[in-house]
């Protein structure tokens, strides 16, 4: 059983009314950080580390860990829904705005969509209008300190807007493309979107559907 049917067979947690405009739908509200992700927590060296970005740009550009903590530095604090039906109020991260990043880098892309890349080969699709945000991130920082290698060091992207497998852990390359395509999860039985006030959970269906899977992982 993949994980999308392990979620679907799993308890809902049952809605307050009172947090109907910040829960949403499906959603149970946790103080923990749930650590969930495919494979081997990555090690790195930050001498060795880089970040590409490529595909539909007029110039392809590789950044050190040293590039990105030049950039402008920003602190966000926001609210983060798992597919897996955890929410997690108030969070603080602290890194770069993607706006900021393009911004600094100075280069000019055609693609409406870009595809996240990260170690152990994991994909995430996104619209480019959905990187284009006040709050999106890419984060290097959680709560005023590094993120921990679980959590994503030495950087992650963090869009809160969608559920949070989009906000991709150990990040090594963004992809700018023209036409939209299926990421990991994506290929895997989840939705191409991901908005959770739309319980944009799965592909292809319409669900009021359960998971507290999440309540027996590791966690912060």
């Amino acid at each position: 059983m993949n994980k999308a049917d392990r979620i679907k067979n799993m308890v809902v947690p049952v809605a307050d009314p009172a947090m109907a405009k910040r829960l949403p739908p499906g959603q149970a509200l946790t103080e923990r950080f749930p650590i969930l992700h495919e494979g081997e927590v990555p090690t790195y060296d930050l001498k060795t580390w880089s970040l590409r970005v490529f595909g539909e740009v007029d110039q392809e550009v590789t950044l050190t860990y040293d590039d990105i903590m030049k950039m402008p530095q920003t602190t966000i604090t926001t609210d983060i829904h798992c597919v897996t039906r955890w929410s997690r109020f108030d969070n603080q991260f602290t890194g770069v705005l993607f706006r900021d990043f393009l911004k600094e880098l100075g280069i000019q892309h055609k693609g409406k969509y870009v595809m996240l890349h990260a170690d152990q080969d994991y994909t995430a699709n996104l619209a480019f209008s959905d990187l284009d945000r006040e709050d999106v991130l890419l984060a290097h920082s959680f709560d005023g300190k590094h993120l921990t290698a679980k959590h994503g060091w030495p950087l992650r992207l963090v869009v809160p807007h969608l559920y949070f497998w989009k906000s991709v852990k150990w990040i090594r390359g963004i992809e700018f493309m023209n036409d939209n395509a299926p990421g990991f999860w994506e290929q895997n039985g989840f939705h191409i979107n991901g908005d959770p006030f739309k319980e944009e959970r799965f592909s292809g269906e319409d669900l009021p559907i359960p998971e507290d899977e999440w309540v027996r992982k590791d966690y912060d």
